[in-house]
């Protein structure tokens, strides 16, 4: 034990020295540039078409984590972040052609494994336009089918560019039922669901699905996903553990959904009447909301009765997607069942999403870098290597409002990679119109 605590200690040391330097390295950096910071200002938009913002930065260096480097990224974030407007979007997919050729879809170059093995994608979002797009691009193979949802409460502007990337992108389509979505509420479930039903229509017969929010990112190039995705040979990936004590009662007892005063707008509250038990004798587990599942289960949930049943008795339920999964994962027979016998699964051991809650930074994770929101950080620049070292398939959360220089590095990188594999490979390249 004593050995333990000094070497918590030693890290702990450490760990304050490397801020201290890099503090000095800041302060230095914030004299110099207090009078001069348009010498790393935005870089210019390609054509004069308006995009999104974009800083002269060197990630590989922010990925050695250089203080000089590292301090650079911290002052652009001191300054104002100017936000990508979703109407500089909805301007750019209005010329197709020009979209196509400005991000880089012209022509696509991927590997003959990622041709004969298609994705699915379901998107569920309500902001940040631009976001959305980048998520995309990052993932993009003219191969796979993107479902995007976007929540009717939208703004406008914000719907219409989402249309225009549909209207685009010829494998990215706009959810044929959309629903109001409220924070753990049955609503976020329904919208991946109704995203999953249009995705098993689509002709593109896809092995995996995964779904995603509008804050998520990749933290692999689209090759290595789909190598990662092979060696699951059917199985599912999401997490699935016994529930705790106060997990339970978010299934034991019913809820309504309420007006809330602050930016939810509303939310399950729970109420003093017991429900009754899961139908079919169905054991329960609880995980998180997102899951990459294969084609072979989803047709199966599809047409199971036992899961439509489950999804009645889920709707008075609080934040039911986030146990409808682990527990369908868990029943007896389906596709790429996780047998029950079987220990848990836990959010560290499904590499789904790397989340770093603020109650664990320093014991399993190293201090967020960025900032918190409900416990939950947003990435900052200073996390790029461990995000892209930790074996995780997809960050949650990322904000460009929040460290812009973090996406654009993240960007940098699974593109440098995608490249990297590509050259050792047989590949082979389409033009979209």
């Amino acid at each position: 034990m004593n050995k333990r605590r000094l070497s918590a200690r030693v890290r702990r040391k450490r760990v304050v020295s490397s801020l201290v330097v890099l503090l000095s390295a800041c302060i230095m950096l914030l004299l110099c540039v207090k009078s001069s910071f348009t010498s790393w200002d935005f870089l210019p938009l390609v054509s004069g078409l308006r995009t999104f913002q974009r800083y002269d930065i060197n990630c590989s260096a922010i990925y050695a984590m250089d203080p000089v480097e590292v301090g650079k990224s911290l002052v652009i974030r001191r300054n104002r972040v100017v936000e990508d407007t979703d109407r500089s979007l909805v301007e750019l997919t209005s010329n197709c052609s020009s979209f196509l050729e400005t991000r880089g879809y012209g022509k696509m170059c991927y590997s003959e494994e990622e041709e004969d093995f298609p994705l699915a994608f379901s998107l569920v979002v309500h902001k940040s336009a631009w976001l959305v797009e980048r998520i995309i691009r990052a993932l993009y193979s003219p191969s796979n089918i993107y479902c995007i949802h976007y929540d009717q409460k939208s703004p406008p502007q914000f719907a219409a560019a989402m249309e225009g990337l549909a209207h685009c992108l010829p494998n990215v389509f706009i959810a044929s039922k959309r629903e109001s979505v409220f924070y753990a509420s049955v609503s976020r479930l329904k919208a991946d669901l109704n995203c999953l039903s249009d995705l098993l229509s689509s002709e593109v017969k896809w092995k995996y699905v995964i779904n995603l929010c509008g804050q998520d990112f990749p933290l692999r190039s689209h090759i290595e996903l789909v190598a990662e995705l092979r060696k699951l040979r059917g199985a599912n990936m999401v997490e699935t553990c016994r529930p705790t004590e106060s997990k339970k009662e978010r299934f034991t007892f019913h809820h309504e959904l309420q007006d809330a005063s602050y930016e939810y707008q509303k939310l399950p509250v729970k109420t003093d009447r017991l429900k009754s038990p899961p139908p079919h004798g169905i054991e329960m587990f609880t995980g998180n909301a997102y899951f990459v599942l294969s084609r072979e289960f989803v047709l199966h949930v599809s047409s199971s009765d036992v899961a439509r049943d489950f999804l009645a008795w889920s709707e008075d339920t609080y934040s039911p997607d986030e146990h409808f999964w682990a527990t369908l994962v868990r029943l007896p027979g389906v596709p790429g069942e996780v047998r029950r016998s079987r220990g848990d699964i836990t959010d560290a051991m499904s590499m789904t999403r790397l989340v770093k809650w603020q109650y664990q930074e320093e014991h399993l994770y190293p201090p967020c870098s960025g900032t918190h929101v409900r416990s939950v950080c947003i990435y900052g620049a200073a996390e790029l290597r461990w995000l892209l070292s930790n074996g995780h398939w997809f960050a949650n959360k990322v904000d460009p409002s929040v460290d812009p220089v973090l996406v654009q590095c993240l960007e940098e990188k699974l593109e440098e990679r995608q490249k990297l594999f590509l050259s050792v490979t047989e590949k082979v390249c389409r033009e979209i119109n």
